[in-house]
C-alpha cells in the first residue's frame, strides 16, 4: 500500500487547513484509514480515524474542531482542520490498518507538516 498525504502548510491560528491522503496499490482489506501526528519531542498519536463503514474517533483535543472524512471510490480520506491553535502544530501522518487473514497491517504515509502560527 502506497499512501501520498498533502494539504499541509502554514496557518494563522483560527485558521483551516485539509489533509488529503490517497492509498494505491494493494488496497483490499483496508479497515481503517487515519490521521496521527507527531509535535517535536512528543511521541505520535491518533488525531482521527475513521472505519470503513463509516465509524469515526478523535482524539479529545480535536473533537469539534477537526473532521475526518472518507471516500471509498477514490480510496481517500480527508482531515478537515478548523480553529487550528499553535498546538495543532505537528508532522501529520496518515495511516491505513488492513486485515488479512486475521492479522492487522498498518502502513503510513510519509507526513506532511502543519505549522499554526502567527
Amino acid at each position: 500500500v502506497q499512501l501520498q498525504a498533502s494539504g499541509g502548510g502554514l496557518v494563522q491560528p483560527g485558521g483551516s487547513l485539509r489533509l488529503s491522503c490517497a492509498a494505491s496499490g494493494s488496497i483490499f482489506s483496508i479497515k481503517v484509514m487515519g490521521w496521527y501526528r507527531q509535535a517535536p519531542g512528543k511521541q505520535r498519536e491518533l488525531v482521527a480515524r475513521i472505519t470503513i463503514d463509516g465509524h469515526t474517533d478523535y482524539a479529545d483535543s480535536v473533537k469539534g474542531r477537526f473532521t475526518i472524512s472518507g471516500d471509498n471510490a477514490k480510496n481517500t480520506v480527508y482531515l478537515q482542520m478548523n480553529s487550528l491553535k499553535p498546538e495543532d502544530t505537528a508532522v501529520y501522518y496518515c495511516n491505513v490498518r488492513r486485515m488479512v487473514a486475521g492479522a492487522s497491517y498498518d502502513y503510513w504515509g510519509q507526513g506532511t507538516l502543519v505549522t499554526v502560527s502567527s
